[in-house]
């Protein structure tokens, strides 16, 4: 790795976050705390593997296999919630990671783009399914989906469209899903009923707030 850039964004944090605002739209992810602690932890991880020139998109499907995993124990309930949890957030993680290691490499691409889009969105509704299988409402999950699907669509088409920005930070990004999903699996596992079904209205209810955020921006935005 002779590129000045990339051995730069390996040796420094700095130089990585230069590098991610640089992939989305001039957002600089230091203005956040949240997302300046989860970009740092995943830099952290990403480092060693990028070193090691793995590939990001074997990473991507490393963590599609653990979300798919993740609905056995969620099916078995009771403890082994838990399990599910941790699977949960290794997945969740690790879509990150991978988008860290394309950065530090210097592999980010169209196509790499694209199928993390993918996964992540397959990734969500079985992080749902897990949810399901755990004791959470049919229409509670089917609704959560719809509108994470809804907020996901909306930020592609006004990016589409010109939108050149990240656009907003809402209360439902990716992490807070893992978030929410593996909180309420631990409940779950903890207290039992009715913490899976009311996982699955948080994601109602979050989804819906999150996608008037998103709304409010776009429009704004995009309007002149």
């Amino acid at each position: 790795m002779d590129d000045p850039e990339i051995v730069e964004r390996l040796t420094s944090l700095t130089g990585y976050l230069d590098g991610w605002q640089a992939l989305h739209g001039g957002y600089d992810p230091r203005g956040n705390r949240l997302v300046r602690w989860w970009l740092s932890l995943s830099y952290s991880v990403a480092r060693p593997l990028a070193a090691a020139r793995v590939s990001p998109d074997l990473v991507t499907l490393f963590a599609l296999l653990l979300a798919v995993a993740a609905l056995g124990p969620a099916s078995a309930g009771g403890w082994w919630l838990l399990l599910a949890a941790a699977l949960v957030v290794l997945s969740g993680f690790l879509d990150n990671v991978d988008g860290a290691v394309a950065v530090l490499t210097g592999r980010a691409t169209p196509w790499g783009a694209v199928m993390d889009a993918v996964t992540d969105r397959v990734a969500d509704l079985l992080f749902l399914v897990a949810l399901l299988l755990a004791g959470a409402p049919v229409v509670a999950c089917a609704l959560g989906g719809a509108l994470m699907f809804l907020l996901e669509y909306l930020r592609a088409r006004a990016t589409a469209a010109g939108m050149t920005e990240v656009g907003v930070v809402t209360v439902w990004e990716r992490p807070t899903r893992v978030i929410v999903t593996a909180a309420f699996l631990v409940a779950g596992a903890v207290v039992g009923d009715p913490w899976p079904a009311l996982g699955g209205w948080a994601w109602v209810g979050l989804g819906a707030v999150g996608l008037v955020q998103l709304a409010v921006v776009v429009r704004r935005r995009l309007a002149h």
